[in-house]
């Protein structure tokens, strides 16, 4: 073989890169098709971000302005009695004495007619609302104001299509002009959502306590059944060691949501549903570690104290739980941690906590308040966090 030929002949015997071998292109075309059914079936559509962001803004603004602090606010009002059928008079409103003043040039109108209103006596350099207020007391804006240096306005509104109520008859064609200006006065102070969403959010590390608490009592005795080196020595250990196990499986795989659903119903609205929630789940998932922990602890003291003739007990005793010790108490807080995030969730099925609160908030759109829910969940969350990681630091 000449010189030149051996040099071609090897580079043809080198094996191929493993991005060329034909396993890595079935392996990739087989992920571009899971991909791409899992694109199709999760319905991802990219642009949508874009434009959903007019429906997310108004949250996302307030979400770094919470409702945190407040002052007293005033209040200044005056009704107007009108009507929107000429056959009808409208009601008689008596303004308050000494109080600001509502004027139109008519107080039988028609829906969609346009009507000037002048208002004198409030506030000065204030801004105002104008609401129109069915027979049945609904209030609808229809326009705002802003008063001059001496307390008087002047706007034109469009009288709105409103509820007229069940009677076709006069009660149904009155209706009520209602110009309110407010302001606020006095010191700041802890606002009444502050105070409300810190005695939630104590009601829900409490509530993550107690959970895991009774589960702490539950689960000890329950995860050395769980230790397949302690317990499956004989046909009746290992049974109990299987169908413990199988239930540390079957209660984990159960969502803490569906369980504070059932326990909802079972003892009805409040933290002792999420407590009681918490705590079978906590139960599964310590148990769980537990026995994993002492499945893995050295069995050499095991060996050593089992050959004195000491009882099972007397050997859990001494040669077990010195070793399980510290990693049980690191399992525990991280556990109690992660309950304090669960608990929120189990509030928006009425587990208690503030998670009750901010679904209650965010259904009823006031983001400043679902706001101040959130920060607080946020901080005590990383509060916790950060110490439970100085202790499983500490103990472990």
């Amino acid at each position: 073989m000449t010189p030149e030929v051996a040099p071609a002949r090897a580079t043809l015997l080198q094996p191929r890169p493993w991005f060329a071998s034909a396993k890595f292109l079935l392996l990739l075309l087989g992920l571009l098709a899971v991909y791409a059914y899992g694109w199709r079936v999760t319905k991802i559509d990219l642009p949508e971000l874009l434009k959903g962001t007019k429906f997310v803004r108004p949250f996302v603004v307030d979400l770094v302005r919470p409702d945190v602090v407040s002052r007293d606010v005033q209040v200044q009002e005056v009704q107007l009695g009108m009507s929107v059928d000429a056959a009808v008079a409208p009601e008689d409103v008596a303004p308050p004495a000494g109080g600001p003043q509502l004027s139109v040039p008519t107080r039988v109108t028609a829906v969609g007619a346009q009507l000037q209103v002048t208002g004198r006596g409030f506030r000065p350099n204030a801004s105002g609302t104008l609401f129109w207020v069915n027979p049945i007391g609904n209030p609808q804006q229809v326009g705002t104001f802003h008063t001059d240096a001496a307390g008087t306005f002047a706007v034109t509104i469009t009288v709105p299509e409103v509820f007229r109520g069940p009677e076709s008859g006069p009660r149904g064609a009155q209706q009520r002009l209602l110009a309110r200006v407010t302001w606020e006065t006095g010191a700041l102070r802890p606002s009444k959502t502050l105070l409300l969403v810190g005695q939630k959010i104590i009601e829900t590390v409490f509530l993550a306590l107690m959970g895991t608490t009774i589960a702490i009592v539950a689960a000890i005795p329950l995860s050395f059944l769980g230790a397949k080196n302690l317990t499956a020595k004989n046909p009746l250990g290992t049974t109990i060691y299987f169908l413990t196990r199988t239930f540390f499986n079957v209660v984990r795989s159960i969502e803490p949501l569906i369980l504070a659903i059932v326990f909802t119903v079972w003892v009805g609205l409040g933290p002792f549903a999420g407590v009681l929630a918490l705590a079978l789940h906590s139960v599964a998932a310590l148990g769980k570690l537990y026995s994993e922990q002492i499945e893995s602890i050295d069995p050499g003291p095991i060996e050593a104290i089992a050959a004195t003739g000491a009882s099972p007990l007397q050997v859990v005793r001494y040669a077990v739980v010195p070793q399980i010790v510290p990693p049980f108490i690191a399992f525990t807080i991280y556990r109690w941690d992660t309950n304090v995030r669960m608990s929120t969730v189990i509030g928006f099925v009425g587990g208690g906590g503030v998670g009750f609160v901010l679904q209650q908030y965010i259904n009823l759109l006031q983001y400043r308040q679902a706001a101040t829910a959130v920060w607080a969940i946020t901080l005590v969350v990383a509060a916790l966090d950060y110490l439970s990681a100085v202790v499983r630091e500490r103990v472990v």
